[in-house]
């Protein structure tokens, strides 16, 4: 599904964001990445999607190596990784149904998206999704009329209308409370076990990737130090990872 070799990122010359990534995504399931702030864990999941730029090293999607495409090669490739922000990045004055449909911008031509001319399908498995996500009926409401958890979920299925084989989300819970959170892992727990859609989500709350995650990446200091199940995830390697220990409950 996707493999990255050897990946690196400098924002400053000779300072290292990431360090040498390796690391290959299973086809199902959801992979949690977690870490201190800092760590590059965003940069991470950001370079996937050529969202930030790589120094170095390899992205191997689908057969082709995402840190070589450009331009339409590119724009294809994107259709198939969804993307969910931490801060929803919808277009508030837009719809809901509007920002749905904006996921499928790249499979349309610039003069039916300018039209809004989707065509029915789109538009069907649009207000599917809006009933999967729980905003039935929340179809012609403004999206700056919308709570945090709402939003969030337009996100969602803004990215799911792409009809991705990689879904990638950037701190999806950061900005909502614990309830909301929850609910968010959830949806995004059980879209990548009905629709077989793999989902690599970075995180800072350690207890919701223990429930959530079928695998956890533990970054510190920009290069990967733990690769495994939750069980495995014990004191000692939270210690590595965060550092100190009087966090530890």
């Amino acid at each position: 599904m996707l493999k990255l070799n050897h990946l690196s990122k400098s924002y400053v010359a000779g300072t290292p964001v990431l360090r040498d990534i390796t690391l290959e995504v299973s086809e199902r399931g959801v992979t949690a990445i977690i870490g201190a702030s800092g760590t590059g864990k965003s940069t991470l999941i950001r370079c996937i999607n050529r969202l930030v730029e790589p120094t170095a090293g390899e992205i191997l999607f689908e057969g082709a190596d995402l840190a070589t495409l450009n331009g339409r090669s590119l724009r294809h490739a994107r259709r198939h990784i969804g993307m969910v922000f931490q801060e929803y990045n919808l277009v508030e004055r837009l719809t809901v149904m509007e920002n749905l449909l904006s996921g499928r911008l790249g499979y349309v031509s610039a003069w039916r998206a300018w039209r809004r001319k989707f065509p029915p399908e789109d538009i069907r498995r649009a207000y599917e999704l809006l009933d999967v996500v729980g905003l039935a009926g929340f179809a012609l409401q403004r999206a700056d009329a919308l709570s945090g958890g709402q939003r969030q979920r337009v996100g969602i299925a803004r990215a799911v209308m792409q009809e991705p084989t990689l879904l990638l989300a950037d701190e999806p819970t950061s900005s909502l409370d614990p309830k909301t959170a929850v609910e968010i892992m959830e949806l995004l727990a059980g879209i990548a076990r009905s629709r077989g859609i793999p989902v690599l989500v970075n995180m800072h709350d350690v207890e919701l990737a223990k429930r959530f995650a079928d695998r956890i990446i533990g970054m510190a200091g920009g290069a990967l130090v733990f690769d495994g199940p939750a069980a495995e995830l014990d004191d000692a390697m939270l210690t590595t990872i965060y550092g100190g220990q009087g966090w530890i409950q």
